[in-house]
């Protein structure tokens, strides 16, 4: 439609677009009998038009007045915003008199409160001097009659005052006035020091009868003076009550020595309980006096042990060192229960940090769990864990001293951890394989649990002593005596693999007889395998465990350090090893088997029967060994799963290469190689829950290896089994089911199907002719294979094999 008919919709003809004059004229006249009232058609539209030229005359006029309309609207609009702006200004003129008014009203009440600001402050000024030059007057008076108690409010008060005088330094008679303050403390804090060392004299360890509440007032006043005086106080009581300590503990006396070192504890213990009753008043309590004492008491300690400890050396042993750790681990316990370690941050010592809770399931609580086995258990991942406990402030005060040595721990460790696993393999070695429990599933060496025990009990021990370095030198004993044990223990107790039955004779396996004589592991073995690989894999998972906690338990600087991974990779290749020798142990049962089939006279069979002998064998191996390792390895299933994987990719290539040497094939004998290829796919497919009650679909991952390398079985017979003439249509039909484009591959087939060397050649070459053109930037096309066919092939494929068995038999 055009334009004007969507505005202005008609249902007229003349409007429309497409109008034909002569069309028009023929719907008004359609007949000659209606050209009689032409005159009143005529005058019809003549009326129309005059109506279409007043409506247009009508609109144009109205076009015409609403423009002199607008600009006269637009000339009154101009005329008022005039007179607005005209208003504004004004408004704006009379605003800024009213502003200069009010600032003129307002200047004589600012110079007022100027005025009033100033005179409040002159007033409290001289307020404060007066105060300040009396207080000054008292101060010193005070001082020369040792009126400490009066001192300490006064001198407060005047510290105060003084500093409102800072920005009047500059005027003398203030100076003055600070100068006097200052020479007053000054004063103070000798006389106060004089005192001390009066009361508290240095020389000697004989003490006074009791505290003198002067110098009780005196501790007071030192609180305001200069906090060296306070700190040098301190410093010489301490000293001064330490000093017998010194004395009775000197490095050439017997009680020094760490088999004594109880002695030291019991002797601070009672200089605190004298302390407290004596003088316990007459420090102030922020002081923290009765924590100084024991804090220096711990320096002093640690600084006297160590240079003993150097001097005699050869004379640590191991019980001796751990004696005298675990009584200054515990002297340090006692500490943080009696003192909050506030008075720390003054020496070198500082609080640890709290770190975040743990989340690592290794360890459960350490504290009084030192013996209990560890677990790993899954569902222990999903308890919730015990925040860590807060880290003693005062560990490590006093023991520190003793990591130098810790080297006597370490060997010693390597000494017990030696000596453990030489008892593991005595005792494994008396007691033999650990007896078939099909039962349980499997069970873990014990000796596997009593390492980590110990390993724990180590880790724990060696983290209260020292967290740095021997933590590192302790790991490295853990990996030196894991691959030990991975060894001497696991690998080396498992079964070795005995040569193949060279007498089995091809007659023997071909007769149905249950059992047939085949050189393999017993039971026992079996058990053992399975328990050995149930223990690496335990092995490895509390490793992996093993390496979190200790990464815990050291410095942060060194965590890069602790790295078990070779261990973990160590107990990998024996879980490897183990499935391994599992496969090998089955493969071997099943080769005989194998061998008799490919000697069996196939061109020779008459008729499809049952399933041959060397199936029943083999499934008989198989319904004995599998069901035997799946129920001793229920722990671990995966590894399993494992086993029937590498089974299968081992037990089916062999046997499609038996099967080229089954050759010359009638097509009878290749209907009944089908018949068994297809009860062996079955079995395999059902291989994970064999002989088990409880039937459970067999993984993805193994069901895809079983149909892959079976249906390629299945193909190879049906190609053997298809009619070679015409050549280019069998050709094709191998190409098409095999999918291989293996000249060799080929050559087998033909030798299957017992062509000879003239028809083969023209096979050959026909083969060589029909094959697809390989893809790009391959060099060697003899040797292609095509893409493998995809799920929906197979199962296409299979279906229609297992339809002709069916119709076969």
């Amino acid at each position: 439609f055009p334009p004007s008919l969507q505005v202005f919709p008609s249902q007229d003809p003349l409007d429309r677009a497409d109008f034909n004059a002569v069309e028009y004229i023929n719907t008004l006249f359609p007949t000659e009998q209606s050209l009689a009232n032409i005159d009143e058609v005529v005058n019809k539209i003549r009326l129309k038009i005059r109506r279409l030229d007043d409506n247009i005359r009508t609109v144009v006029r109205g076009q015409t007045n609403v423009g002199q309309d607008g600009r006269q609207a637009l000339e009154e609009a101009q005329k008022a915003i005039q007179q607005l702006f005209g208003k504004i200004k004004d408004i704006k003129d009379k605003a800024e008199k009213s502003e200069q008014m009010v600032k003129e009203i307002t200047r004589d009440i600012k110079q007022l409160d100027h005025a009033k600001r100033h005179l409040t402050t002159s007033i409290t000024t001289l307020n404060h001097l007066h105060m300040l030059a009396g207080g000054v007057d008292s101060l010193e008076a005070m001082t020369r009659r040792r009126q400490y108690g009066e001192v300490a409010n006064l001198l407060q008060g005047v510290v105060n005052v003084l500093e409102h005088f800072n920005k009047y330094m500059g005027i003398p008679q203030i100076r003055q006035l600070s100068e006097r303050v200052k020479a007053a403390q000054n004063e103070l804090g000798q006389q106060i020091l004089a005192d001390f060392e009066e009361a508290f004299p240095s020389q000697g360890t004989k003490r006074p009868g009791g505290p003198s509440n002067v110098l009780r007032d005196a501790c007071l006043v030192a609180n305001v003076l200069d906090p060296r005086i306070k700190q040098e106080i301190i410093k010489k009581f301490i000293k001064q009550h330490l000093s017998e300590y010194l004395v009775l503990f000197q490095e050439n006396q017997d009680v020094a020595w760490l088999d004594k070192i109880d002695r030291r504890y019991a002797w601070i213990k009672r200089q605190l309980v004298d302390y407290e009753e004596k003088y316990g008043r007459m420090f102030p309590q922020e002081w923290c006096m009765t924590e100084r004492i024991a804090v220096e008491f711990c320096h002093v300690t640690r600084t006297e042990l160590a240079k003993i400890m150097r001097t005699r050396a050869k004379e640590i042993e191991v019980k001796l060192l751990l004696f005298a750790i675990q009584r200054t681990t515990n002297f340090e316990g006692l500490l943080a229960k009696r003192f909050s370690g506030c008075t720390l941050t003054d020496g070198a010592v500082k609080k640890p940090e709290v770190p975040p809770p743990s989340t690592n399931p290794f360890l459960e609580d350490e504290a009084g769990t030192e013996t209990d086995e560890i677990v790993i258990e899954k569902s222990d991942t999903d308890k919730p864990k015990k925040p860590k406990v807060p880290d003693n402030p005062f560990h490590g005060i006093v023991s520190k001293c003793f990591e130098p040595h810790l080297y006597v721990y370490i060997e010693s460790q390597d000494k017990n951890l030696s000596e453990l696993i030489d008892r593991f393999v005595a005792d494994f070695k008396a007691q033999g394989p650990p007896k078939p429990n099909v039962d349980e599933g499997g069970a873990v060496l014990p000796s596997c649990a009593d390492l980590f025990v110990y390993y724990k009990k180590c880790m724990v021990q060696c983290s209260q002593l020292s967290t740095g370095e021997p933590m590192i030198a302790l790991t490295t004993i853990f990996q030196k005596y894991l691959r030990e044990y991975a060894w001497k223990i696991l690998s080396g107790n498992l079964p070795k693999t005995t040569s193949s039955s060279g007498g089995l004779t091809i007659t023997s396996l071909l007769k149905e007889k249950e059992g047939s004589e085949v050189a393999k592991f017993t039971l026992e073995e079996l058990c053992l395998i399975c328990s050995i690989l149930s223990t690496a894999e335990y092995c490895l998972a509390t490793t992996q465990q093993l390496e979190e906690k200790l990464k815990e338990k050291v410095d942060a600087s060194l965590v890069e350090r602790i790295n078990l991974t070779g261990e973990m990779d160590t107990f990998s290749i024996v879980i490897s090893n183990s499935i391994q020798l599992l496969v090998q142990d089955l493969d071997a049962a099943c080769d005989p088997a194998l061998t008799a089939m490919s000697k069996m006279q196939w061109q020779n069979v008459e008729h499809v029967g049952d399933q041959s002998p060397y199936v029943t064998s083999v499934i008989l191996h198989i319904k004995q060994n599998v069901p035997i390792i799946r129920d001793n390895l229920a722990s671990t299933r995966k590894y399993f799963t494992q086993f029937c994987i590498k089974f299968a990719n081992s037990f089916i290539p062999k046997f499609i290469n038996h099967l080229f040497k089954c050759k010359p094939i009638s097509m009878v004998g290749a209907e009944q190689l089908l018949l068994d290829t297809h009860s062996l796919k079955m079995v395999l497919l059902d291989l994970p829950s064999i002989g088990s009650q409880v039937v459970r679909k067999a993984p993805a991952s193994y069901t895809k290896i079983v149909v892959k390398g079976m249906t390629r079985a299945e193909m190879i017979l049906k190609v053997v089994m298809a009619p070679h003439e015409p050549p280019v249509v069998f050709v094709d039909n191998y190409i098409k089911l095999l999918a291989d484009c293996s000249t060799d591959t080929f050559q087998k087939i033909l030798d299957m199907k017992g062509l000879k060397r003239s028809e083969q050649s023209s096979m050959l070459e026909l083969f060589r002719q029909r094959l697809p053109a390989p893809p790009s930037g391959v060099e060697n096309a003899g040797s292609l294979s095509l893409s493998a066919p995809t799920p929906e092939q197979e199962s296409s494929r299979i279906r229609k094999l297992e339809k002709l068995i069916k119709k076969r038999l």
